[in-house]
C-alpha cells in the first residue's frame, strides 16, 4: 500500500527521520545563549567565582550574585569589567533563592573569591564583554554611597557614573600622562584675604574645604582653573563641575590657557556619545587628571583626586533628573571627605546648604572685603520713594522712570542687559474685565499669544483657541498677565528706534555681544558676556521669580538677579543695575548691599526655626491611602522623626502631562 504521497509506508519512518534530522540541523545553525554557560566546564584555577553586581534596577535585586569564572575566561573578568551573566530561571546563581523569569543580563565585576556562600550549583559567566576595568574600587565605593544617601539601587547609580561602552574606543591607545605643571601664582586670588592660603595649602596637598563668594566680573573661570592647576602641581587630580554647556567652555578654555593642551578634558553632552567616551576612558586609565564638566562629570573616575569643585550650586541643573536623583553638590561633598580632597563651591550667589556647611565649620568663607567688592560691583537702584514723588505710577509700572533713565544712559557707553523671567511673546493671559486667566476649552491650559495680532493658543496641548469668551463674565477682551522676552524687545525696539535688540532665550542663545550701543534681551541663565561688561542691567518682573510658590524662591530670584548683575561693570566705571521689584522684600535688600552670604544666613535661621531643609531631611511618599498608610506602619522611623499628613492629592487638571507624584487616575491618592 502507498502513501499519500506516492511512498511504501516502510519508507516513511526513513523519511520523517531525515526531515527530523534536516530540522535539527537548521536549527543548530540559529545562535543560541552564549556557548559558555554549560555545565562542569573547567573553572579558574585561582578565584573561581566572580561576585557580579547585575545591571537591572529594582531595589530589592541590589545585592551581588556569585557566578563561577570559566578557565578561559579566567584572564579578562577581572573586578571592574562588564560582563554578561544568565539571570533568572535556570541560573540558580541567586545567593539565597531563585528567581523567576530569565535572560542574559549585563554587569559589573566587583570581586573575585575562592568560594560561594551558596551550595548549590552556580552558574557560568556567559562572556566578557570588555576587559577594560571600568568600575574601579573609588567609583564602585562612591556609587554606594550615593545609593544609600538617596535610598536608591547601585545598578541605578552605575548608569549615570559610567557611559556606555564603544569597542572601537576601548582599542585607541591613550596618551601619556604629562608630568606636574608648576605651582601657580595667586594672581586674581590675592583679591580675597584668604585666597593665596587657600592655593598654597591645595599645591602642598592639603584638604582646605571653603565656600568662596566670587567677585562680579569675568574672572572667576581663571581662579577656577588656578585651583585646579594648584592640585595638579601637587601630583594630584582635579575635577570642576559647572552648571551648563556655555560655563564649561569658559573654564575650559581658561584650563587650557594656565594648562596648555593635553591636561585636562571636557566631560559634556555636546562632545558626543564616542568623544565622552573616549575622554572619560583617558581619565580612567589616568592619563589625564583633570576634569571639567556638567553634572555626570560628578562621578568621574579622576585618579588621586585633589580637588573637588563646584559653580553654582544653586542652579537646578546640578540635580539629576533620574533616579536616584543625586545632586552634584552632595556628591562632590562625598568625594572630598572619602577621598581626602580639598573642596571649593563657588558662585555670585550663596545657597542655604552653602551657608550650612560654614555655619557647621565644615568648611571655611573665602571672599572678599567690603571696600573691594563696592568697587568691583556695579550700583544697584531701586524704585524708591523719590522715584514714586516724581511718579505716582513707578512702583506699578513695568519699566518706571527710573529704569528708562539708567537705559538711556547705559546707551551711551555701551551694551545694556535687559533680563525677563518668561520667554515667548505674552505666555500669560486674562480677562481684562474680571482678571480671570483665560484657559483653553479642552485641557485647562493657559492660553497665550505667541504673536502680535496672531490667534491664541493652549500652553499645554497647542490647541488654537477661536472665538474666546470668557466663563465667569462672558468678556471678549483681554489683558496681558505676563510679557515675555520676545514682547519686550519688541516695546523696547519701538522705544529706542535707532538701538539694536537682541534676544538671547531657550530658541537661541547667544554667548558673546561686542562692546556697542545695544539692548540685549535675555531671559535669566542666557545672558551672553559683553566685551568690556555692560554698561547698565535692567532687571523687570521682579514679581515673577519672587512669586513662585517655591521655597527657594528668594534664593533663586537673588541667585538670577546676582548673575546678570555680575555681568554689568563696576560702580567706578558708572555701571548701574535697576531691579523693578519692592524694595523692602529682603533678596532685593540683599542684592543692593550685594550680601548673598548674610541673606543665606538669615535663610538658613528661618528654616532651622521652622525644621524645613537643609536643617532637617524630608521624604515625601505618595499612592493610594491604603498602600501609604501600610508603609508608614512598616516604616523603622529614626527617633525624633516626625510624620505629616496624610493629606489628600490633587486630581491633575485635565490634559495636563501626568507627573511624578500623581496619583492614579481615580485613586484618590494621599501623601505623607
Amino acid at each position: 500500500m502507498s502513501s499519500k504521497n506516492g511512498r511504501s509506508e516502510r519508507e516513511a519512518p526513513e523519511v520523517e527521520q531525515l526531515a527530523l534530522i534536516r530540522e535539527s540541523v537548521r536549527k543548530a545553525k540559529v545562535p543560541r545563549a552564549k556557548p559558555r554557560t554549560w555545565r562542569g566546564a573547567a573553572l579558574a584555577a585561582e578565584l573561581p567565582v566572580a561576585r557580579v553586581l547585575v545591571d537591572k534596577g529594582p531595589v530589592h535585586l541590589d545585592r551581588l550574585w556569585d557566578y563561577a569564572v570559566p578557565a578561559e575566561l579566567d584572564a579578562d573578568a577581572r573586578p571592574g569589567t562588564r560582563v554578561r551573566v544568565r539571570f533568572g530561571a535556570g541560573a540558580r546563581n541567586v545567593r539565597g533563592g531563585r528567581r523567576e523569569g530569565g535572560g542574559l543580563l549585563d554587569g559589573f565585576i566587583v570581586e573575585r573569591v575562592a568560594e560561594s556562600d551558596y551550595q548549590g550549583p552556580l552558574a557560568a559567566i556567559a562572556q566578557v564583554l570588555s576587559p577594560e576595568p571600568v568600575l574601579g574600587p573609588a567609583l564602585l565605593g562612591l556609587c554606594r554611597s550615593v545609593a544609600d544617601r538617596y535610598a536608591g539601587s547601585l545598578a541605578d547609580v552605575l548608569q549615570l557614573a559610567v557611559p556606555p561602552r564603544h569597542a572601537r574606543i576601548e582599542a585607541e591607545p591613550s596618551p601619556e600622562p604629562l608630568p606636574p605643571p608648576a605651582v601657580p601664582e595667586a594672581g586674581s586670588w590675592a583679591r580675597y584675604p584668604a585666597g593665596p592660603a587657600y592655593l598654597d595649602a591645595v599645591a602642598r596637598g592639603d584638604c582646605p574645604r571653603a565656600v568662596w563668594t566670587a567677585l562680579p566680573g569675568p574672572h572667576w573661570a581663571a581662579e577656577l582653573a588656578r585651583a585646579a592647576a594648584a592640585a595638579l602641581a601637587s601630583g594630584r587630580g582635579a575635577l570642576v563641575v559647572v552648571p551648563d554647556g556655555r560655563t564649561a567652555a569658559r573654564v575650559d578654555a581658561a584650563l587650557t590657557a594656565r594648562l596648555g593642551e593635553g591636561r585636562h578634558v571636557l566631560l559634556t553632552a555636546d562632545t558626543g556619545p564616542e568623544e565622552r567616551y573616549r575622554r572619560w576612558l583617558a581619565v580612567s586609565r589616568g592619563a589625564v587628571r583633570a576634569v571639567v564638566g556638567t553634572r555626570a562629570a560628578m562621578f568621574a573616575p579622576v585618579r588621586d583626586l585633589g580637588l573637588a569643585a563646584i559653580w553654582d550650586d544653586g542652579d537646578s541643573s546640578h540635580s539629576e533628573p533620574h533616579a536616584p536623583q543625586p545632586h552634584a553638590r552632595e556628591v562632590l561633598l562625598s568625594r572630598a571627605a572619602h577621598e581626602k580632597a580639598a573642596f571649593l563651591l563657588g558662585g555670585f550667589g550663596c545657597t542655604v546648604e552653602a551657608a550650612q556647611l560654614v555655619d557647621t565649620g565644615w568648611a571655611l568663607p573665602l571672599a572678599a572685603d567690603r571696600e573691594r567688592l563696592r568697587a568691583l560691583a556695579p550700583r544697584v537702584r531701586t524704585v524708591g520713594e523719590a522715584d514714586e514723588a516724581r511718579d505716582a505710577a513707578a512702583r506699578a509700572a513695568r519699566l518706571p522712570t527710573v529704569a528708562w533713565e539708567a537705559a538711556r544712559e547705559g546707551l551711551k557707553h555701551g551694551p545694556v542687559l535687559v533680563q525677563v523671567p518668561r520667554r515667548g511673546y505674552v505666555p500669560r493671559l486674562a480677562c481684562e474685565r474680571c482678571r480671570e486667566p483665560a484657559r483653553c476649552v479642552r485641557c485647562a491650559g493657559p492660553l497665550e499669544a505667541r504673536g502680535e495680532g496672531g490667534a491664541l493658543h493652549c500652553g499645554w496641548c497647542g490647541e488654537e483657541a477661536r472665538d474666546w469668551h470668557c466663563g465667569e463674565c462672558g468678556g471678549f477682551r483681554l489683558r496681558a498677565q505676563v510679557v515675555g522676552a520676545r514682547r519686550t524687545a519688541e516695546e523696547l525696539g519701538r522705544a529706542f528706534p535707532a538701538v539694536p535688540v537682541r534676544t538671547s532665550g531657550r530658541d537661541h542663545v547667544l554667548d558673546t555681544v561686542p562692546d556697542r550701543p545695544a539692548l540685549v534681551v535675555s531671559t535669566p541663565g542666557a545672558e551672553p558676556v559683553a566685551e568690556g561688561g555692560y554698561a547698565a542691567a535692567l532687571l523687570l518682573d521682579g514679581w515673577a521669580l519672587l512669586g513662585r510658590p517655591d521655597l527657594r524662591s528668594g534664593e533663586e530670584a537673588l541667585r538670577r538677579w546676582l548673575g546678570a548683575a555680575a555681568l554689568v561693570r563696576g560702580a567706578e566705571a558708572g555701571g548701574t543695575v535697576v531691579v523693578v521689584a519692592d524694595p523692602t522684600l529682603r533678596p532685593v535688600q540683599a542684592l543692593v548691599r550685594w550680601d548673598p552670604a548674610g541673606h543665606a544666613v538669615r535663610e538658613l535661621a528661618d528654616r532651622a526655626e521652622l525644621g524645613f531643609p537643609p536643617v532637617s531631611r524630608m521624604a515625601a511618599v505618595s499612592g493610594p491611602p491604603a498602600a501609604v498608610a501600610e508603609l508608614i506602619g512598616m516604616a523603622d522611623l529614626p527617633d525624633g522623626a516626625e510624620v505629616l499628613g496624610p493629606v489628600p492629592l490633587p486630581e491633575p487638571l485635565p490634559g495636563r502631562p501626568r507627573r511624578a507624584g500623581d496619583p492614579p487616575p481615580g485613586s484618590g491618592g494621599s501623601a505623607r
